[in-house]
C-alpha cells in the first residue's frame, strides 16, 4: 500500500511543532512527512522586537531547521508556497509542486496596513529577520549621520511607532534601552531624541489588565516615550506621518523613522487558494480542520478560533499556535491509524507576559499579576519553554535566555 503523505506548510511556531511531534508519533512505515518553508531556518517571531531595536543580534533569534527535525523521517523542502490546489490535493511552489494526502497550513501572518496610504512604502515593519535587520541598521544610520551634517536634521532623531499592542510596546521597551547607548556611541544629545507612539484604540495594550497597562505606560513615559492614544495614522509620507483623532483635521509629525506594528492578518495564500476567510483567517472546526475538508488543517495566524467566553477570536499568539500544533499532530496520527474520533482544540492560557526591556516586564501568569524583574524572569521562562518544546534541552542551551537581572 502507498504511504499517505503529510505536507506541512510553514516552519513557524505551529508548523515546526507539528513536524517535531509527528516525527515522534508516526513511524517511517506509516506516512511520509514533508515540511515546506521559505527559509532553511526558523525564527522566534516574539524576539524580533529585540533584533529590531539592536539589543539582540539577529542571528540569536533564529536556528537551522535541520537542527530540530530528523531527516530520516522528514523531507525538508526549501521553497515558497504560491497556491494550494485543493481539488487536486497539490501545493504549487515557486520551484515545483508537492502532492498531499493530509495538509497542515501554518504559513503565518502578514502585516495589515488597513489601506493607510504610504505605509507600505515609507514605514518599517517588524515581520521577519531581514526586516528587523533593516530597521536596526536604519536607526543606527540616523544617529551616525546626525552629527556629520553641517545643518543638523532633528527629524533623524524622531521615531514614530504605530501601534501600542504587544509588538509596539515590546519594541518601545527595547528601543528606550538602546537609545542611551546610541547617543553615547554617536555623541548625540539624548534630549534631542523624540519617540512617539500612536495608537488608534482608546488604550495601550487593549484587553490587558488596566493596572499593568498603567505600569507599562508610566515606565515608557519616564524613558521618553510620548503616547498619542485614540489617534490614528492617516497617511505616511517621506519623512513624516499625518495623524488625527476621528474626523479632526490631521496634523503632521516629522520623523525619519516610522515603524508600523499595529496590524496582522492571515496569509494571502489562504484567500488566493479559495478558502473562505476573514482577512486571511479561516474560522476552523473544533478539530482545527478547514470547514468542508477532512484532510486540511489550518493553524497559527491564518486560523481563527473563537473564545466562547467573550464570543471573540483569540488573538494570534505563539502560545496558541504551539498548542494547535500539538493537537494537529495527534489528530493526523489518529486519521492515519483510521481512528474516527479527533480531539477538539481548547486553548489553555498559561499566562501572558509583555516585555518592557531586558529587565522589566508586565504579565499575568497563572492568574497572578507580575511587574518588573519577576515578570521579566517569567518572560525568559516562556521564551525558553518554546525552545524546549521544539528542540529540547540542547536548543535551550544554545539559544536560550539566561540573564535574570
Amino acid at each position: 500500500m502507498r504511504k499517505p503523505k503529510i505536507v506541512i506548510l510553514g516552519a513557524g511556531y505551529g508548523g515546526l511543532l507539528t513536524t517535531v511531534r509527528l516525527q515522534k508519533l508516526i513511524g517511517v512505515n506509516e506516512a511520509d512527512i514533508v515540511l515546506v518553508n521559505k527559509n532553511d531556518y526558523h525564527y522566534e517571531t516574539t524576539w524580533l522586537h529585540e533584533a529590531s531595536a539592536g539589543t539582540m543580534h539577529h542571528d540569536k533569534v533564529r536556528y537551522d531547521i535541520s537542527n530540530v527535525i530528523e531527516r530520516s523521517k522528514v523531507d525538508f523542502v526549501q521553497d515558497t508556497v504560491v497556491e494550494i490546489n485543493k481539488d487536486e490535493k497539490k501545493v504549487i511552489l515557486e520551484k515545483g509542486e508537492v502532492n498531499y494526502d493530509y495538509l497542515v497550513i501554518a504559513l503565518g501572518g502578514e502585516p495589515e496596513t488597513f489601506g493607510i496610504k504610504g505605509l507600505k512604502e515609507y514605514a518599517f515593519g517588524i515581520t521577519n529577520v531581514n526586516s528587523s535587520r533593516q530597521l536596526r541598521e536604519h536607526i543606527e544610520y540616523q544617529f551616525a549621520t546626525y552629527n556629520m551634517e553641517a545643518e543638523k536634521n532633528d527629524n533623524r532623531l524622531s521615531i514614530v511607532v504605530g501601534g501600542a499592542g504587544f509588538t509596539g510596546i515590546e519594541f518601545l521597551g527595547e528601543l528606550t534601552n538602546r537609545i542611551p547607548e546610541l547617543c553615547h556611541e554617536y555623541d548625540v544629545d539624548f534630549h534631542k531624541v523624540k519617540i512617539t507612539c500612536v495608537e488608534a484604540a482608546p488604550t495601550v495594550l487593549p484587553g490587558f489588565d488596566p493596572e499593568l497597562v498603567n505600569y507599562a505606560v508610566s515606565t515608557l513615559e519616564r524613558k521618553g516615550v510620548e503616547f498619542l492614544i485614540g489617534t490614528a495614522i492617516k497617511e505616511a509620507t517621506p519623512g513624516a506621518i499625518l495623524v488625527g483623532k476621528g474626523d479632526e483635521e490631521p496634523y503632521e509629525i516629522k520623523a525619519e523613522t516610522v515603524v508600523w506594528a499595529a496590524g496582522v492578518r492571515g496569509n494571502a495564500i489562504i484567500e488566493k487558494s479559495g478558502f473562505e476567510a476573514m482577512r486571511g483567517r479561516v474560522k476552523v472546526n473544533p478539530d482545527l480542520r478547514a470547514p468542508g475538508f477532512d484532510n486540511v488543517f489550518i493553524i497559527g495566524d491564518s486560523s481563527l478560533v473563537i473564545n466562547e467566553e467573550i464570543n471573540r477570536p483569540y488573538p494570534p499568539t505563539a502560545q496558541i499556535a504551539m498548542q494547535q500544533g500539538e493537537l494537529v499532530a495527534r489528530n493526523i496520527a489518529a486519521l492515519i491509524r483510521n481512528k474516527s474520533e479527533l480531539e477538539s482544540f481548547t486553548f489553555d492560557n498559561k499566562g501572558t507576559v509583555c516585555s518592557l526591556g531586558e529587565d522589566d516586564a508586565i504579565g499575568v501568569v497563572f492568574g497572578k499579576k507580575l511587574t518588573g524583574a519577576k515578570a521579566s524572569f517569567m518572560k525568559k521562562v516562556v521564551d525558553n519553554r518554546a525552545l524546549y518544546m521544539i528542540g529540547g534541552a540542547g536548543l535551550v542551551m544554545k539559544k536560550g535566555k539566561f540573564k535574570v537581572f
